[in-house]
């Protein structure tokens, strides 16, 4: 059995679909979505959607023994420094690994745990009892917004529609390795559509090839997007606006490639390249207002809550 959302701008034409189908396959009806693959859709007054998993991140808290432990402010603390070497091997590694199996599945409709969900991914082959109190913490955050989801906004404005990314890195701050960390989140209007948080392959030599590694990886994923909003006959604005700080700012204007920068020469081409086609302008943002902060590194409570109300992560009790 599969299930299948449908779904357009034309009543008419869906119905239309769904009739068709149905002479070919034998259909069940549900009815309006609430409820698809785990996640829950709710229908605001203003018009917007919220997308949740919070039966599913309830039964996560059963699961562990933790539906009534204390919640906390963040997902990991703002000092944490993961490692494979330092205390105890958890003495089930099995639940660990359905646990944080399970978690990924979560940030679905939870970017803000996205960061601290990439880290305790990363030690699924022996996980250490400090692990283990990662992911209990994440539980723990989870605990106390169990009623958060992703916010869907109706469009407020006609076509062509803004398409907007944030990138950031954080340098060397793998204690086993000193690979650092991408982050990166794109908006299609005022919604979150596509985010990610990730270890970059190769180490990098000086803070900003760990920036620019980020943006060139930001940049491919946007010209995805792109490519499936053309496909769709969707109209969007171009050139599409990159934020990143100032020093990948002025690289991405700058044609001339120093001896510190020729060993990333095809990811400053690639981005070069968008940019003076004009399918991509970078510009700077202020360390204050980079969205994808939170998609890099462990923040405290207060900056975290700051950064998530513009993720479009936001309880159904409290409406922005």
């Amino acid at each position: 059995m599969d299930d299948i959302l449908i779904t357009g701008s034309s009543a008419p034409q869906v119905h239309e679909l769904i009739h068709k189908l149905n002479h070919i396959f034998a259909l069940k009806q549900l009815g309006k979505l609430d409820y698809f693959l785990g996640i829950e859709v709710q229908y605001l007054s203003s018009g917007a959607l919220l997308l949740n998993q919070s039966k599913y991140i309830h039964d996560l808290l059963c699961k562990t023994d933790m539906e009534n432990s204390n919640s906390i402010g963040s997902p990991m603390v703002s000092s944490c420094r993961l490692s494979k070497f330092g205390t105890d091997s958890m003495s089930d590694a099995t639940l660990y690994r359905s646990i944080v199996g399970a978690l990924q599945y979560a940030t679905l409709t939870r970017p803000d745990i996205a960061f601290s969900v990439n880290k305790v991914s990363q030690f699924m082959a022996n996980p250490l009892e400090s692990h283990w109190k990662a992911v209990k913490r994440i539980l723990r955050y989870l605990k106390g917004t169990l009623d958060h989801g992703l916010l869907i906004h109706p469009s407020q404005t006609g076509p062509p529609f803004s398409l907007r990314a944030y990138s950031d890195s954080d340098w060397a701050t793998d204690q086993d390795d000193r690979k650092s960390v991408s982050g990166s989140c794109i908006y299609f209007g005022l919604n979150l559509i596509s985010w990610s948080s990730k270890k970059q392959q190769v180490v990098a030599r000086s803070s900003t090839e760990a920036e620019y590694r980020s943006m060139a990886h930001t940049t491919t994923e946007l010209l995805w997007i792109q490519s499936l909003l053309q496909e769709l006959k969707v109209p969007f604005r171009t050139p599409t606006l990159l934020w990143d700080n100032l020093s990948v700012v002025a690289l991405t204007h700058n044609p001339i490639l120093h001896s510190r920068t020729k060993h990333i020469e095809l990811d400053i081409h690639f981005v070069r390249e968008r940019v003076i086609s004009k399918q991509l302008q970078v510009l700077h943002v202020s360390s204050t207002e980079q969205l994808a902060d939170l998609l890099t590194k462990p923040l405290s409570p207060a900056k975290y809550a700051s950064i998530r109300d513009k993720l479009k992560v936001y309880s159904h009790r409290v409406p922005p």
